[in-house]
C-alpha cells in the first residue's frame, strides 16, 4: 500500500466535494436539483470530460491503485443512504390514497419493465451483451432498469416545487413509495438469480430472502418500537443507541450480501421497518444525513463517472441506440403512469404531471446501473448509455414539469382552493410576510393598528418554507408545511390573540420567495405586503435580497417594518418631500389616524432655499375633519435624512418613511453599508414602496424640497388659513 494513500484520498474527497458543490450552484440555477449536479461532477472528473482534456491529471488525481478504496467509500455511503431512504418511507403516505397510488405505481412498473425487457430480448442482447451473460438475467435486469423512479429525487423535486402538500405531489410521493419497494423487490430477486449458481440456488437465495423479510417484521419491528419509545420518553438519542442502531443497520446489510441480494436491501428494509412515531426516525436522519448526503454521496457519484465513457459511443449507430433508449424509458415511465393516473379520475393535466415525475429517475438508477455493472450483467457501453438515460430523465422532469403545471396554476390552486369568508369588497387586506418568529409581534401590533375594530379586515400570515427546512421537517414528523412552520407563525398568531384579530395563516415550500410572495399578494388582492426585516446573507441593506425582489415585481404597496419592540401605535413621524413612496406613506398614516386615532406628525424637509406648496399635498390626503389630528412641520434643512434623524428623537412610536435617497434608502439588491435613518433612529420604522405615482399631484423630490412653506413652522391642518 502507498503510504501517501491517505494524503492522496483527502485530496481526492476535497475535489469531489468542491466539485459538487461548484456545479451544484449551476444546476439551482437552471431550477434542477443538486443530484443533476453531482452526477454530472462525477462524469466530468472521469474519462469523458477530465480525462479527455487532461488524462495526466485524471490519472494523478484517481490512479487505478486508488479506485478499491474509493469503491468501499462509495459503498458504505450507499449502505447509509440506503437506510436513509428508508427511513423517508412512512405509511401514512398511503393514507386515503391506496388504490390510485397503486394502481399508477403499479403500471409504471409494468409498462416499462416490459419495454425495457422486450428490448433486451429483441435487441439489446444481441449488440449490447456477451454470449457469457446469462440471457434471463439480462432480459430481466434491463425490464427493472427502465421501471425505476428515484424516490428521494421526486421528494426533492416535490418539496422545492411546494407541491409536497398538493393533491398532485401527494399522490406521486406515495407512488414513487410503493415503486420503490416494488422495484427493489424485483431487484432482489433479479440479483438472486445471477448469483445463484443453478436455479435450486436462486430458490434457496429467494427462501431465504423471505425468511429475513419476516424475521425483520415480526423481530426487529417490535424491538425498534419499543428502542424509539425509550428514545422519546427517556434520555433521548444517546450515543449507545446511536451504535445499537449502527450495528443492527450494518448487521441487516450483512445478511442480504450473505444470503445474495446485496447489502443495499439489507440497509433499505432495515431503514423501512423503524416505526416513524416516536423521534426515533426522525433523530437517525438528522444525525446521519449531512454525513451520508454531503460527505459520501458524491463519492459514489464519482465513482460512478470514472467508470462512464463518453467515448465508448463513438458511432452514429451507438447515439441512434443511446436515443431510442431514452424514447423508450420516457414512453414507458411517462406513459404507463399518465395512462393510469387519467383512468383513476386525475385531469389530463394533473396526470401528465404524474407521468412527468414519475420518469424522475436520477440516483437509484445509478445504484441498479453500476450494481448491473459489478455483477458483469450489463457492459461498459450499456452502462454508458443507460447513464444518459438517467440524466436526461431527470433533467427534463422540472422543465417539463413547470410547462405542463405552471407556477401561477400552483399558486391558484395552492391559494384560491380553499374557501374564503365572505366580506365586503371594500375590505383592507393585509399579507403578513413572516420569514422569523421574532418579526410576529410586532407586525401583529401594527396590524391591529391599520385595521382598528374593523371585523371585515383582512389579514393573512405568510410563511414561507425553504426546501431544506421542509425536507428537515419532513424528517422530523411535520409533513404539513404548515407544522412545521408553526415556530415562525405562533409568535404573531399568539400576539394577534390577544389584541383581537382573527389571522389566516398560509405556508408553503417555495424556492422563489420574492414570486410566491406577489403571487400570494395577487391572489389575496392584498392591499399591503407587510414584511418582516429579515437581513439578506449578502448585503448590509434593509432592501435587498428578497425585499429587493418583493419591490420589484409587486403590483401594490409593500413595506418593511423594523421593529425595535413596537408595542403601541400612538405617535407617528412621517417625513415627507413628496415623492410617490412619500405619498404612499401618508396613505398609511391617514389608515393610523383613521383606525387607531394615532396622532401624527409629518416633516415636510425644504431645501434652503426654498419656499413652496408641500403643504398642498398633505392636505389633499388629510381632508379638514382628519386634520386636527396631524401636524405638518416644516423645516429646512440640507439633509432630509438628518433632519429625519433629528425629529425621530422627540419620542415616537413608529417612523413611517418613504423609499427615496433623500432618506438614504435606495432599493437595491446588494448593499455594502446599512441605511443611517434604520441604524440610528430610536424608534419602530415602516419603510414604504409604491410602484407607481398614485396620482398627477405626485411630485419629484426636487420639486417638493424647492417648493416647501417657510422653514421650522408647526400647525394642524385642520386650522387652514
Amino acid at each position: 500500500m502507498n503510504p501517501h494513500m491517505l494524503a492522496h484520498l483527502l485530496i481526492q474527497l476535497i475535489v469531489i466535494i468542491a466539485v459538487s458543490r461548484l456545479i451544484g450552484r449551476g444546476a439551482r440555477w437552471l431550477g434542477q436539483p443538486l443530484v443533476i449536479a453531482e452526477v454530472v461532477a462525477g462524469i466530468a472528473l472521469g474519462p469523458s470530460l477530465l480525462g479527455w482534456l487532461a488524462p495526466d491529471a485524471m490519472h494523478w488525481l484517481f490512479p487505478a491503485e486508488s479506485m478499491p478504496f474509493l469503491k468501499m467509500l462509495a459503498e458504505v455511503g450507499l449502505v447509509l443512504f440506503m437506510f436513509l431512504i428508508g427511513l423517508e418511507l412512512d405509511p401514512k403516505l398511503l393514507k386515503g390514497r391506496g388504490h390510485a397510488s397503486v394502481a399508477i405505481s403499479h403500471s409504471s412498473i409494468i409498462v416499462p419493465f416490459a419495454l425495457g425487457a422486450g428490448a433486451g430480448a429483441l435487441w439489446l442482447y444481441k449488440s449490447l451483451s456477451s454470449p457469457d451473460v446469462p440471457f434471463s438475467s439480462f432480459v430481466l435486469f434491463m425490464g427493472v432498469s427502465m421501471s425505476i423512479t428515484a424516490f428521494p429525487v421526486l421528494a426533492r423535486i416535490l418539496t422545492e416545487r411546494g407541491l409536497m402538500q398538493s393533491k398532485l405531489g401527494a399522490i406521486a410521493i406515495a407512488c414513487a413509495a410503493v415503486d420503490d419497494v416494488t422495484a427493489w423487490c424485483i431487484l432482489a430477486f433479479v440479483v438472486s438469480l445471477v448469483r445463484a449458481s443453478d436455479l435450486a440456488h436462486a430458490g434457496l437465495t429467494t427462501l431465504f430472502a423471505m425468511l429475513y423479510i419476516a424475521f425483520m417484521l415480526l423481530l426487529v419491528r417490535p424491538f425498534l418500537a419499543r428502542l424509539g419509545a425509550r428514545v422519546a420518553n427517556r434520555e433521548g438519542l444517546t450515543q449507545n443507541v446511536v451504535a445499537i442502531t449502527l450495528v443492527m443497520l450494518l448487521g441487516s446489510a450483512w445478511t442480504t450480501e450473505y444470503i445474495g441480494i446485496h447489502s443495499l436491501f439489507g440497509a433499505f428494509m432495515f431503514g423501512a421497518v423503524i416505526p416513524k412515531e416516536g423521534g426515533l426516525a426522525a433523530a437517525l436522519a438528522e444525525k446521519l444525513e449531512d454525513m451520508a448526503v454531503v460527505l459520501l454521496l458524491p463519492v459514489f457519484f464519482a465513482f460512478s463517472g470514472l467508470r462512464t465513457q463518453m467515448g465508448l459511443l463513438s458511432s452514429p449507430e451507438a447515439w441512434l441506440t443511446c436515443g431510442a433508449i431514452i424514447i423508450l424509458a420516457c414512453l414507458g415511465k411517462f406513459g404507463g403512469s399518465a395512462v393510469a393516473a387519467r383512468l383513476t379520475g386525475l385531469r389530463w393535466r394533473e396526470a401528465g404531471a404524474i407521468g412527468i415525475l414519475m420518469n424522475t429517475r436520477g440516483l437509484m438508477e445509478l445504484i441498479v446501473l453500476n450494481l448491473g455493472l459489478d455483477l458483469g450483467v450489463i457492459s461498459p457501453t450499456l452502462f454508458t448509455m443507460m447513464v444518459i438515460m438517467a440524466l436526461v430523465t431527470t433533467f427534463m422532469t422540472t422543465p417539463f414539469l413547470r410547462l405542463l403545471y405552471s407556477p401561477e396554476e400552483q399558486a391558484r390552486d395552492q391559494l384560491l382552493g380553499a374557501p374564503e369568508p365572505s366580506l365586503p369588497a371594500s375590505a383592507y387586506t393585509v399579507l403578513l410576510c413572516v420569514s422569523h418568529g421574532q418579526a410576529g409581534p410586532g407586525m401583529a401590533v401594527l396590524s391591529r393598528a391599520l385595521s382598528g375594530e374593523r371585523k371585515e379586515a383582512n389579514l393573512y400570515a405568510l410563511h414561507l418554507l425553504s426546501p431544506e427546512r421542509s425536507l428537515k421537517a419532513r424528517g422530523e414528523g411535520a409533513l404539513d408545511p404548515m407544522a412545521a412552520s408553526g415556530g415562525a407563525l405562533a409568535p404573531l398568531v399568539g400576539r394577534a390573540e390577544t389584541l383581537g384579530l382573527s389571522v389566516r395563516t398560509l405556508s408553503f415550500v417555495s424556492s422563489e420567495p420574492a414570486r410566491d410572495i406577489c403571487r400570494t399578494a395577487q391572489a389575496k388582492r392584498a392591499d399591503l405586503v407587510l414584511l418582516g426585516w429579515h437581513k439578506p446573507l449578502f448585503s448590509q441593506t434593509v432592501l435587498g435580497g428578497t425585499v429587493h425582489e418583493v419591490m420589484q415585481e409587486a403590483g401594490g404597496t409593500v413595506a418593511v417594518l423594523v421593529d425595535r419592540g413596537l408595542a403601541q401605535v400612538r405617535r407617528v413621524l412621517v417625513p415627507f418631500v413628496g415623492s410617490r413612496h412619500d405619498r404612499a406613506a401618508l396613505g398609511l398614516a391617514r389608515r393610523l389616524v383613521k383606525q387607531a386615532g394615532a396622532e401624527v406628525t409629518v416633516l415636510h424637509v425644504t431645501s434652503p432655499e426654498g419656499s413652496g406648496a408641500g403643504r398642498a399635498q398633505v392636505e389633499e390626503l388629510f381632508p379638514a375633519d382628519e386634520g386636527a389630528s396631524v401636524k405638518l412641520k416644516v423645516v429646512r434643512h440640507a439633509s432630509p435624512e438628518e433632519a429625519a434623524l433629528e425629529e425621530a428623537k422627540a419620542g415616537y412610536d413608529l417612523v413611517v418613511v418613504g423609499l427615496g435617497a433623500e432618506w438614504g434608502l435606495e432599493d437595491r439588491l446588494f448593499g455594502v453599508q446599512r441605511e443611517r435613518i434604520v441604524r440610528d433612529a430610536p424608534a419602530s420604522l415602516l419603510l414604504v414602496h409604491h410602484p407607481e405615482a398614485a396620482t398627477a399631484l405626485a411630485q419629484t423630490p426636487e420639486q417638493a424640497r424647492t417648493q416647501g412653506t417657510p422653514p421650522e413652522t408647526t400647525q394642524p391642518l385642520g386650522a387652514r388659513s
